[in-house]
């Protein structure tokens, strides 16, 4: 019993995790689950509920900074509301060689470039996929096909989004100052395998030219795809 007995403080503050999970399967506010998961391991582990909140207000406080984030969405959803994507599918339309395909890649390219040097932040799903790439890449779908289908909009829009995702994550490594560089150095070095932060981002420049090729192959057979679906959307439907 003596083992169990030290073991059950740790046990209880693990509480969170279940609060997540149960939170997460229920489809519940996800910051409301957060909240509510941070609150039960912070009273599990001994801490008063003054002293979760205190160190709620520290933590706002010391990354007062994260907030900026507040200010940005409503500016988003002001300017969509006034048409912002609209304006973003008539830009596209007038361009007869774009293709979605086309204007991902461009896309791809410019997340990469940014993401190497550090600006990581210039772009993202919610200030820049959502409003503008999303709808671009649907206005040059409608303007080579036509109407376009909801599979094949879900289908643009999953695309837009992997597109942002794989040049950020293999664009960052090759900035010096990124934090999965410093994991990755502080890790080596304490194995005894001494590495310098430049050597671990000039290696990384191969996988992210490697990232670029193979996502570039897939956003052509996303245009070949799509074509498809144009012509026999039942065929396309019926894919699993």
């Amino acid at each position: 019993m003596e083992p169990i007995i030290h073991l059950s403080p740790i046990v209880f503050t693990l509480i969170g995790i279940g609060a997540i999970v149960v939170g997460f399967l229920a489809r519940l506010n996800p910051l409301l689950v957060v909240t509510i998961a941070a609150l039960a391991t912070g009273i599990a582990s001994g801490h008063s509920p003054f002293e979760v909140v205190s160190a709620f207000g520290a933590a706002f406080n010391k990354n007062r900074f994260v907030t900026a984030v507040w200010l940005l969405l409503p500016v988003i959803g002001l300017l969509e509301r006034e048409g912002l994507q609209q304006q973003a599918r008539r830009l596209i339309t007038g361009i007869r060689a774009a293709t979605t395909g086309r204007l991902l890649m461009v896309y791809f390219v410019f997340r990469q470039l940014t993401a190497a040097l550090g600006l990581m932040s210039i772009a993202g799903h919610a200030q820049t996929v959502r409003p503008l790439i999303a709808p671009m890449a649907e206005g040059a779908a409608e303007t080579r096909f036509g109407a376009v289908s909801e599979p094949m909009r879900r289908l643009i829009r999953a695309y837009s989004a992997a597109t942002d995702n794989t040049a950020v994550f293999f664009g960052e490594d090759i900035f010096l100052a990124v934090a999965s560089i410093a994991v990755i150095t502080g890790v080596m070095n304490s194995e005894g395998i001494h590495v310098q932060p430049l050597q671990l981002a000039v290696w990384a420049i191969p996988s992210a030219v490697f990232a670029l090729v193979v996502h570039f192959t897939r956003l052509v057979l996303l245009d070949r795809r799509l074509e498809r679906m144009s012509r026999d959307p039942a065929v396309e439907e019926a894919r699993p």
